[in-house]
């Protein structure tokens, strides 16, 4: 069973007819009991500047409690739409934001994001000035006020920079901040995969790249991803997700699209990696621990699929 409430409306005499426009964008976010992040993102939508008409849809995947007024109060600065159902993972959350929206264009972020002041209005310039695409990758950066933030910092820089096309276009999605038009998806069978718990955006990278699309790097839209975790949490996180992600990479595998790098791409990272980590915002350290995070879950995925292959009867 789903709630759904909208907690702000346009209110119209009786008998005046009713057109209310479609807004520019309509931007989801799932979350499931992250409500003190994604109170940070609310307001950050509040403070943009120059942005077109937007509505912001919650959908709440299962929550131990409802949202909170903190999240509430934001209805006073925009259209803000909140869906509970039960827990069934995000991308059936996604999808059910998508069937309830109506905005031209379709944004996804994450509840532990924040948008830049100018984010919107960036991202707008962008689409209304790339007509020919319909896919638009948002510039991520990380939170260099703590160390895991700037090893977040440190790797979105280097895979945006190695992922980026001379044409402009990114072979790299990451639904942190990634756009879409409304007229590219199938509202009846939804745009990410439901079977899928993680790595759905790996999954529709691989689709987009199957149909011979890119998304766009939207270079001046920048979202900030804003990590709530201690280094010790993140760990706990990584290990989580390298065994639920091996269904998503196996099914890529199986369609024949290369997604995952090589162990020679992987070493020349982290050289890229080293040499970025000089800048003071970020430092050695921030290098070492994204290391350790990502050598830990690389060695948790191969275990994981080495043994679900041994695991399988033999035909």
């Amino acid at each position: 069973m789903y709630e759904a409430y909208i907690v702000t409306a346009t209110i119209v005499k009786v008998g005046d007819p009713i057109s209310i426009p479609p807004p520019r964008f309509s931007i989801i976010i799932a979350v499931y009991n992250d409500w003190e992040p994604l109170a940070r993102c609310l307001e950050s939508l509040a403070q943009q500047k120059n942005a077109p008409e937007f509505e912001a849809i919650v959908v709440d995947d299962g929550s131990d409690r409802v949202a909170p007024e903190s999240i509430l109060r934001w209805s006073q600065s925009y259209p803000l739409i909140i869906i509970r159902q039960p827990h069934a993972y995000v991308s059936a959350a996604r999808n059910r934001g998508i069937n309830i929206s109506k905005g031209s264009i379709v944004v996804f972020v994450d509840a532990d994001c924040r948008f830049q002041t100018d984010s919107l209005a960036a991202l707008n310039a962008t689409v209304s000035d790339s007509p020919h695409h319909d896919y638009f990758q948002l510039h991520l950066i990380g939170d260099c006020s703590t160390l895991v933030g700037s090893a977040e910092e440190l790797r979105l820089i280097t895979l945006q920079n190695h992922t980026l096309q001379p044409n402009g276009c990114i072979r790299y999605l990451n639904t942190a901040g990634f756009a879409i038009r409304r007229k590219q998806i199938d509202l009846e069978k939804g745009l990410f995969d439901p079977t899928l718990v993680r790595a759905e955006d790996t999954s529709l990278l691989a689709s987009l790249i199957e149909a011979g699309h890119l998304p766009f790097f939207a270079t001046h839209a920048t979202i900030q991803h804003a990590i709530p975790l201690s280094f010790v949490e993140c760990l706990r996180k990584d290990i989580q997700s390298a065994r639920l992600e091996t269904k998503a990479y196996d099914a890529i595998s199986s369609r024949g699209v290369r997604i995952q790098m090589s162990h020679r791409e992987r070493l020349r990272l982290l050289r890229e990696m080293w040499k970025i980590s000089r800048q003071h915002c970020i430092g050695r350290l921030a290098w070492f621990v994204l290391v350790i995070r990502q050598g830990l879950r690389l060695s948790i995925f191969v275990a994981h699929r080495a043994t679900r292959k041994w695991s399988k009867p033999n035909p």
